[in-house]
């Protein structure tokens, strides 16, 4: 394998599974086709396009961190049940992750009564009981 790592810095099995950590990398695009629906869009300034591609890499860089939260706050398992019908336990992913909590239910408040969501299943309160201060954030 040819690198520009210097080899003083890292060894061939570094090498190795760094190169197989480019999947990573792939399915960010995938997530960019898919749970994103980027679909052509023509515009006529130069500015456009560049604002319409920040609008849309922010957008990849929530959907992102919304996963990697949802996963460090799950410990080291990393696994829950309630994602699929069949109750298997399974790594959520951003697609899940939102497609379960876009089933949650507002109700509208009045001024006595505070506005509440409606959590239909247990899974919805599993995925929002998640405190970032209980994060488990890697020691540099």
């Amino acid at each position: 394998m040819l690198t520009s790592i210097p080899a003083d810095r890292t060894d061939p099995a570094q090498v190795l599974i760094h190169y197989k950590g480019q999947g990573t990398v792939e399915r960010r695009y995938h997530d960019f086709k898919g749970p994103l629906a980027v679909a052509p869009v023509f515009v006529q300034h130069n500015r456009r396009v560049a604002a319409l591609v920040q609008v849309i890499c922010l957008a990849l860089l929530v959907f992102c961190l919304i996963e990697r939260h949802v996963r460090r706050a799950l410990g080291p398992e990393q696994t829950i049940t309630g994602l699929y019908p069949d109750n298997r336990r399974v790594r959520p992913t951003g697609r899940m992750v939102f497609c379960h909590l876009g089933e949650l239910t507002p109700r509208i408040g009045h001024v006595t009564d505070p506005p509440t969501v409606q959590i239909t299943r247990g899974v919805q309160l599993h995925l929002l009981d998640t405190d970032i201060t209980q994060t488990r954030w890697p020691q540099t």
